[in-house]
């Protein structure tokens, strides 16, 4: 069944909202004059990344634990579900909750998705790749992954997603739009994330050394967020139904990223190597080939001008909370 949702004004639901994708996400949507539903239950998503929503005619907030029964009054147009812890440090912690909305969380938008005749959009990730033996991973590749190492948890929730997705749009005919995310970075993100680029910017603003994991040459592909919800965007309006890359193709090293950033925030903190993590990929870099044919997308930040604009935001989100804490003082 292809069905494309058109470009007039729609109402769609978001789960994850309040998460450093999802907030974008939100933000793109109403910048756009759709009216959004953002659901989420704060386990790793933050009500400052949507403060500035509330209010806003065409926005309104559930908080809402997505494994449980939803019920929206009103037409509903697409379901974008991105409730998800996301980061290693997010999903190491929360094991069991990441299976479970990956896996429940899913079922049950996709139930209200075709209980509302909506277009259901799944935020899957690289991470179906695991460790790749094929490389740049194209969406035919089937990926490699240990399904009981410590990144099973996020790997196999989201494989199982996309399969329960496809089994939904075979047997319910239900639109579906299936979004392979590659590494993206942008403001909102947690110092806290364990992901590089915020690791590596705490570690400037903090004083403290670059934490490398390994010699650092494992490679990475990172995309900034406004490129990321834009190519988000076209496949929601698309009326394809399978599984679409969306990242940067320029591939950088770990250390190369620690080093741009070091000289960027002109640090003089030395960088330390670490042990590397179980089954830590080698090598990520998408093939966005079928984006570019499909959407017309590619992305178009460079990866200074992103990071530039990262490290700002930091800065003074960092400036921002340390004048809040002086004014309750």
């Amino acid at each position: 069944m292809a069905k494309r949702l058109g470009r007039r004004a729609r109402r769609i639901l978001v789960t994850g909202g309040a998460g450093f994708l999802g907030s974008h996400l939100c933000d793109a949507l109403i910048s756009r004059g759709h009216s959004v539903i953002c659901v989420d239950n704060f386990l790793t998503g933050k009500p400052d990344n949507i403060a500035h929503l509330m209010g806003h005619p065409r926005f309104e907030f559930i908080r809402h634990n997505v494994t449980h029964d939803l019920f929206i009054h009103g037409p509903l147009h697409a379901i974008m579900h991105f409730a998800s812890p996301a980061s290693p440090v997010d999903y190491l912690n929360y094991p069991i909750e990441t299976l479970k909305v990956g896996a429940l969380g899913t079922h049950k938008m996709l139930g209200l998705a075709r209980a509302k005749g909506a277009v259901f959009f799944l935020a899957s990730t690289s991470e179906v790749y695991g460790d790749p033996q094929v490389h740049p991973q194209r969406e035919d590749y089937w990926g490699h992954v240990n399904p009981v190492g410590p990144r099973g948890v996020y790997d196999e929730a989201k494989r199982f997603g996309e399969a329960l997705c496809m089994a939904y749009h075979k047997v319910h005919r239900i639109p579906v739009r299936l979004v392979r995310i590659f590494n993206v970075y942008g403001p909102r993100m947690q110092l806290r994330d364990g992901r590089a680029v915020p690791a590596f910017i705490s570690a400037a603003l903090n004083r403290k050394p670059f934490p490398v994991f390994g010699n650092g040459r494992q490679t990475r592909s990172f995309c900034y967020i406004d490129d990321m919800v834009d190519g988000l965007l076209r496949l929601l309006f698309s009326d394809y139904n399978g599984p679409v890359n969306i990242g940067n193709p320029q591939e950088i090293s770990v250390l190369k990223m620690a080093q741009t950033i070091k000289r960027l925030t002109k640090s003089r903190c030395p960088i330390v190597h670490k042990g590397l993590p179980v089954d830590d990929p080698k090598v990520r870099q998408p093939d966005i080939t079928l984006a570019k044919r499909l959407l017309g997308w590619s992305p178009r930040v460079s990866l200074e001008d992103g990071l530039s604009r990262t490290i700002r935001w930091f800065r003074e989100e960092r400036y921002e909370k340390r004048e809040r804490t002086h004014e309750k003082k």
